[in-house]
């Protein structure tokens, strides 16, 4: 899936390269351009043209505007310099602290494609299905990718469905690797938080290795550990005795011990070891192979929330020493993550024109266990003399793998002068499999915090799908291009799509350009959408042991609830853009943009029993053995529309040297569901709904309103300054079990970033970043919805049971009783962790 230079600056690594691609950290020049914006059409696979011919706006980041931001992984460097890419951390972490949630455009984590020099990237085996931004949703580890090995990002922002296939929707991520046949660098880096937590190290090797005078080999080692970052707030005791049925004497002693109640939420321990290669050779004349390679094996530690002595009263002696008082206890979940990808293939010059074959296999596994937990129900069967069997207390919850085959074939040719076309092939086949736990790890209701995956719920499963596409690119005038691409997929799963894309671009003048693009796209249900069955077992009297859960789509559960087979997401994407240069030294884009999603796939809520039994859904769920179950549906169509905008202005003489402004952003002018939901008729003759204001507001009014990035870069002698403002606006939540009169809203903050580097000498250069300077933190208040909401903010009255105000009830019932007093379980708009410090050391040879 080889992406033209016309869509991209150089999507294949080995290609000619061009002012826009030079990295200035290869050799420690100063950095001319911080991040370029061109207009380029979205699609065009033909030959290439100059970056401003082209109709769609790609952010270009080179690798040292990346390494400035002092973050810890690849996502994170992205959200501080792309507008319309955010990504956040939940607080609680489990199976999702592996990888974060990101997405484009609020558009979720599985609607952006990513790319590795043009070919597209293993998804992520990991589903989210916690309360998080994501929910029901999966990605490519990009963090995978060790940021040394990285020449340059490209981040398409448009809908590009019709080159590209599946996932594409909202735009498509390039990530470029470095080619330099000689030389390198060695970089030692180290961070810690203001609270003298989440100590960083990390030792990386970049080296090139020339093959001859025709190729190269570029290959990178990268190792470096996080440490834990704890940011727990203050229990409130009153709440706690009130949730738990506990007296408030038994909760004060507990708290005067641990008034944070033991809880450890923040950012989990996290180890990794990177390898990446990159290679091309030139055989012959016009022809050359290539490959590339990369693996990454990740270790995170993170916590549950931790059991009190009043929530759960006893460890039946597994977790404590005899003879010393039961505190309580924490389970732990280290998760083990190996990522893999690599492509190989060969470009030659048939008859004129430019071919490009290659193979593409990926994967991702993921590893789970549960540490310092019991199975409560074995304990239970054993106090009863039902069982003989104690539980252990460490578990192997199981876990989950992916991966593709992907074989593509392109070609293109420059017909004429005036008209270039391109055509090409994909074929893929995916593998997805659910891994049972260890047999304690599951039974009985399952480990404390974690319970495992169950052998009839793990099974492998595959899919195959067949592409085929093709277009043209034609400049009728001088000042006016055409680009038009079509495509045509078919799965084995669930069935065919057809989908087009058209681009313009009309040059009024040198310095003002008109652009514009309509598509339709795609996205097929993910095997882990169509397969993830997650069960929870609980013994009912009278019924027996019960299931309740998450069901899969194929199950006999969703059969009986008679949901319907997963299809795929269709869009239709409307870009219009303007570019503005005035001179060499300043540039303008703004773009406009309007998405909608039919048939969007989400995880629905819970869907439990009525009470009554004449409803058919409580006979089904009765039938089925089910008490609650949730599950994957198409079920919406929302609507996504906003606005993008950079500005750009370089060489401004200043001090003595020379300086560089930049302004971007991203302006959601509407994030929504359109019309209503669509509900399989059995749940929604019951009166329920697979969408509630919870999940409503994951998808929508969770992420920032709007998001500035204000910059200032000064080239001083030997030194660079950098000094970013990142303005994150609003977001809004319905947390589940608050007053529906109520929501959580969070305010505007500015996050403010410092660094320095400094050219020791023309091979060693001294960075230094403290990222988020004033220490600022998520913020959030209740905001009333009506007038019913208003009265449970002014109502100062105190409950007479537990002496707490209406409000403050609901603070904790958000807050888990001030267990997370900053963040809720959403996640916020950025990190929690607030001011960081970070150096590196990087020697070019």
């Amino acid at each position: 899936m080889m992406l033209c230079a016309s869509q991209f600056a150089f999507a294949q690594s080995g290609d000619a390269a061009s002012p826009q691609s030079v990295d200035p950290s290869a050799s420690g020049a100063p950095q001319e351009d911080i991040q370029k914006v061109v207009i380029v059409s979205t699609g065009s696979r033909g030959s290439q043209r100059t970056m401003i011919d082209t109709p769609v706006p790609v952010d270009i980041l080179g690798a040292r505007e990346l390494t400035k931001t002092g973050q810890v992984s690849l996502d994170k460097s992205m959200q501080f310099r792309v507008p319309s890419f955010n990504t956040v951390q939940t607080p609680v972490n489990d199976a999702t602290s592996l990888l974060d949630p990101y997405e484009i455009r609020n558009m979720g984590p599985s609607r952006v494609l990513v790319l590795i020099n043009g070919k597209r990237k293993n998804a992520s085996s990991l589903i989210y299905t916690q309360t998080s931004p994501g929910r029901g949703e999966s990605g490519s580890d990009i963090s995978a990718i060790p940021a040394d090995a990285i020449k340059r990002i490209e981040v398409l922002r448009d809908g590009a469905s019709a080159q590209y296939g599946s996932d594409a929707i909202a735009g498509v991520v390039n990530i470029i690797l470095k080619d330099n046949p000689e030389g390198g660098s060695v970089t030692a880096r180290a961070g810690i938080t203001h609270e003298k937590d989440g100590k960083m190290g990390g030792l990386s090797l970049n080296q090139g290795v020339p093959l001859g005078d025709r190729g190269f080999v570029n290959y990178t080692l990268d190792v470096s550990t996080v440490g834990l970052s704890n940011r727990p707030g203050v229990v409130n005791a009153r709440g706690e005795a009130g949730d738990f049925g506990a007296s408030l004497a038994q909760v004060q002693a507990f708290l005067a011990q641990k008034p944070d109640a033991g809880n450890i939420n923040g950012s989990p321990k996290t180890k990794a070891e990177k390898a990446l290669i990159n290679s091309r050779y030139e055989i012959a004349d016009g022809t050359s192979i290539y490959g590339n390679a990369a693996y990454v094996h990740k270790k995170v530690d993170s916590y549950a929330n931790y059991r009190t002595p009043y929530w759960r009263p006893t460890d039946y002696g597994l977790l404590h020493k005899a003879g010393t008082p039961y505190v309580g206890y924490v389970p732990t979940f280290i998760g083990t993550l190996d990522d893999y990808n690599a492509t190989g293939g060969i470009k030659l010059d048939l008859n004129g024109w430019n071919t490009d074959v290659s193979l593409t296999y990926g994967g991702n596994e993921q590893k789970y266990h549960v540490g310092n937990s019991i199975n409560r129900g074995m304990e239970n069967a054993v106090l009863a003399g039902t069982s003989t069997e104690h539980s252990p207390t460490e578990f192997n919850a199981g876990g989950v793998k992916f991966e593709h085959f992907v074989l593509n074939g392109d070609i293109s040719k420059q017909i004429t002068s005036d008209v270039s076309v391109y055509a090409g092939t994909e074929m893929r086949h995916e593998k997805f499999e659910v891994v049972a736990g260890d047999r304690a790890s599951y039974i009985l209701g399952g480990a404390d915090s974690f319970a495992g995956n169950a052998p009839e719920n793990s099974f492998p499963s595959s899919r195959s799908n067949y592409g085929v596409y093709g277009g043209a690119t034609w400049d009728i005038t001088k000042q006016w291009l055409i680009d038009g691409t079509g495509r045509y997929e078919k799965y084995t799963d669930f069935g065919s799509a057809f989908v087009w894309k058209g681009s313009t671009r009309f040059k009024v003048s040198d310095t003002v350009t008109l652009r514009g693009s309509a598509s339709t796209g795609f996205r097929a249900p993910s095997l882990a959408q169509t397969f993830t069955q997650k069960a929870q077992y609980s013994f009912v009297p009278g019924s027996g042991i019960q299931v309740s859960g998450l069901v899969n789509n194929v199950s006999p559960q969703a059969a009986a609830l008679q949901v319907p087979k997963l299809r795929a997401e269709k869009s239709n994407n409307i870009t219009l853009g303007l570019g503005l240069k005035p001179d060499s030294d300043t540039s303008i884009t703004v773009d406009y943009y309007n998405i909608k999603v039919k048939d969007r796939i989400v995880l629905g809520k819970e869907i439990v029993p009525t009470g009554d039994p004449t409803q058919q859904l409580d006979k089904e769920l009765a039938k089925a053995g089910i008490v609650s179950v949730s599950f994957f549906v198409n079920a919406l169509t929302s609507k996504t529309e906003g606005l993008d905008y950079v500005l750009s202005r370089k060489n401004i003489p200043a001090l003595g040297g020379k300086m560089t402004l930049n302004l971007s952003g991203n302006y959601a002018l509407k994030n929504e569901r359109d019309g209503a939901v669509n509900n399989p008729l059995l749940i929604a003759n019951a009166g329920q709904s697979v969408l509630d204001e919870t999940q409503e507001a994951l998808m929508f009014t969770s992420r920032p309103k709007y998001k500035t990035i204000l910059g200032v870069d000064l080239d001083y002698k030997d030194v660079n300054f950098s000094l970013n403002n990142t303005v994150f606006g609003p977001t809004r939540f319905r947390n589940a079990g608050m007053d529906r009169n109520l929501e959580v809203a969070f305010k505007t903050k500015t996050v403010t970033d410092f660094a320095m580097n400094y050219n020791l000498t023309p091979s060693t250069t001294l960075s230094f970043n403290v990222n988020n300077l004033f220490n600022v933190t998520p913020q959030w208040h209740f905001k009333a919805l009506n007038s019913a909401g208003q009265a449970i903010i002014d109502d100062k009255k105190l409950d007479a049971s537990y002496g707490l105000t209406p409000i403050e009830i609901q603070r904790n019932l958000v807050t888990f009783n001030g267990r997370y007093s900053m963040v809720t379980y959403d996640g916020s708009q950025f990190s929690q962790l607030g001011r960081t410090f970070a150096a590196s050391l990087n020697y070019r040879f």
